[in-house]
């Protein structure tokens, strides 16, 4: 008998696992594969003149760019917020925390609307950047700023449950022994949460690389400037130029895998030394 069959409480282990394999080849490995089978409808020099044009170029250093920047800063915000939500008590915590689900909610062009009329020269916000030669809309901040918004989600929610497990206790040993507040979140509470705070990172950030709805209503859109990848994507399906589109496609699937391989790495070597396990 496998050790599977041994330690597994549930009947119909080779059932489950040949339901779950069927499952994520429909959903997920066949589509991925038709991506690359109809890539290889080129050759090798259409394909790397496809991927490796100006423009092209310039919107992979806008998605990833923009995707890793945003991620990083809603890790920092995102922690701060989940804090708050979980150490401290005040007026209309309830109406924030429900709050932090909204980029969940909101179709992502109404996302996109909402903050090119925040943003525009016009806008709420916007009409007082303005004269301090700030402009966020139709630019690539205004990329940056449709990422955080609709990033900020992963990172709370996955940081705020390992929060409200850690024990108050343990912050006051520390402070018992002599540790300042700042020693006290860098040894104790930050080994803690970095496994999880990683995890919101990937999330947000591959939230962040296959966004489309929310941005192109606030980046403007302009070529060498603002495009984003999917755009680039879209516009050559528009054109009908199939191969062209999925080329593009393939470089973004490998590059996103590559980059989340690598932070799901660091997240286990990190969950392993802290002696946290996944």
């Amino acid at each position: 008998m496998s050790s599977a069959k041994k330690n597994s409480i549930f009947p119909g282990f080779g059932l489950s696992l040949g339901y779950t394999i069927t499952y994520l080849s429909i959903i997920v490995l066949i589509p991925l594969s038709a991506v690359i089978f109809k890539t290889t409808s080129l050759t090798f020099s259409e394909f790397i003149t496809e991927v490796t044009s100006p423009r092209v170029m310039a919107s992979y250093r806008l998605s990833f760019g923009m995707a890793l920047l945003a991620g990083f800063i809603n890790s920092i915000f995102g922690l701060l917020l989940a804090w708050s939500l979980v150490r401290y008590t005040f007026i209309g915590k309830n109406l924030v925390d429900a709050l932090v689900d909204l980029p969940f909610a909101l179709p992502t062009a109404v996302t996109g609307i909402a903050l090119a009329a925040l943003y525009s020269k016009n806008g709420w916000i916007g009409q007082y950047l303005e004269p301090l030669g700030i402009k966020i809309a139709f630019t690539p901040w205004g990329v940056l700023v449709a990422l955080i918004f609709i990033g900020l989600p992963f990172v709370v929610r996955t940081v705020q449950p390992i929060l409200e497990e850690i024990e108050i206790e343990l912050e006051e040993a520390s402070a018992s022994l002599g540790a300042s507040r700042w020693q006290t979140f860098r040894r104790v509470v930050l080994p803690i949460l970095l496994p999880a705070l990683l995890t919101g990172f990937a999330l947000a950030f591959a939230r962040a690389v296959g966004e489309y709805g929310s941005v192109i209503f606030i980046a403007g859109n302009i070529p060498m400037v603002s495009e984003i990848t999917p755009l680039m994507i879209i516009t050559k399906l528009e054109q009908y130029d199939y191969a062209g589109a999925t080329a593009i496609a393939s470089v973004m699937l490998v590059i996103s895998m590559i980059l989340l391989l690598a932070i799901n790495g660091l997240q286990a070597w990190t969950a392993k030394r802290t002696g946290r396990t996944r």
